[in-house]
């Protein structure tokens, strides 16, 4: 293997200050489409604008370091991904049934302290990532939350019980989670590891009523901290 190919290849000094030359535009060109979108942050961002996102990094990367592509050309990409996105963005604002299909529709994680279920059983996210964002939100279990909605943007919104309709509930806390039990030893409050139903258990093998799973973690029902 020739390293000096590997690592250098054709580039000269001349080439090198170009590419610098070159990744500076760029990449002050995508800050100012970002910044004239009005968008503070990712959390803010749709599925439909990270589409736009991404085809301006690949628009904007071309040119940093390729010679046979222009910034001129770069700049014809960025025009029209902008043009398509005032469209599309004007058509979204007059339109709810266009919106839904270029946005999505918020998705119910949790009702009355439980997870929501697909018809098909399935959850409706990715159960580690939803943890950590209850956690963040100083949720110790899934029976403090009465409502949970995944937003498009990505943000989750949460609607709690208040303190005295707070019932036992699924811990999100690493530690108590880990302490899954296929097998009842004590009789108590446990819930299913999987859809959050809580119930009263007896000693042996139970199944949950609810999604027919029978990994348990046992319940806890801690008031909200604020």
């Amino acid at each position: 293997m020739n390293w000096d190919e590997v690592f250098v290849g054709d580039l000269n000094f001349d080439f090198a200050i170009e590419i610098i030359v070159r990744t500076l535009i760029m990449f002050s060109m995508v800050l100012i489409v970002l910044r004239l979108s009005g968008k503070k942050g990712v959390r803010q961002l749709s599925l439909f604008e990270v589409a736009i996102i991404i085809g301006l990094g690949s628009a904007a990367g071309d040119p940093m370091f390729n010679k046979e592509t222009s910034i001129l050309q770069a700049i014809v990409v960025f025009i029209t991904i902008i043009l398509l996105y005032r469209v599309i963005t004007f058509f979204a604002g007059k339109s709810e049934f266009f919106e839904r299909i270029v946005e999505g529709d918020p998705i119910y994680v949790i009702e009355n302290g439980e997870f929501v279920l697909k018809k098909s059983g399935d959850h409706t996210f990715a159960k580690d990532e939803f943890f950590s964002e209850m956690r963040q939100q100083s949720i110790d279990h899934v029976g403090q939350v009465k409502t949970a909605i995944l937003e498009t943007t990505g943000n989750i919104s949460f609607y709690y019980f208040a303190d005295e309709d707070v019932d036992y509930g699924l811990p999100v806390l690493p530690k108590l989670y880990a302490k899954k039990l296929n097998v009842i030893d004590e009789p108590a409050v446990y819930a299913c590891s999987y859809c959050a139903k809580p119930a009263r258990l007896e000693q042996g093998k139970n199944r949950c009523p609810r999604c027919n799973r029978h990994e348990w973690v046992l319940a806890i029902n801690d008031k909200r901290l604020n």
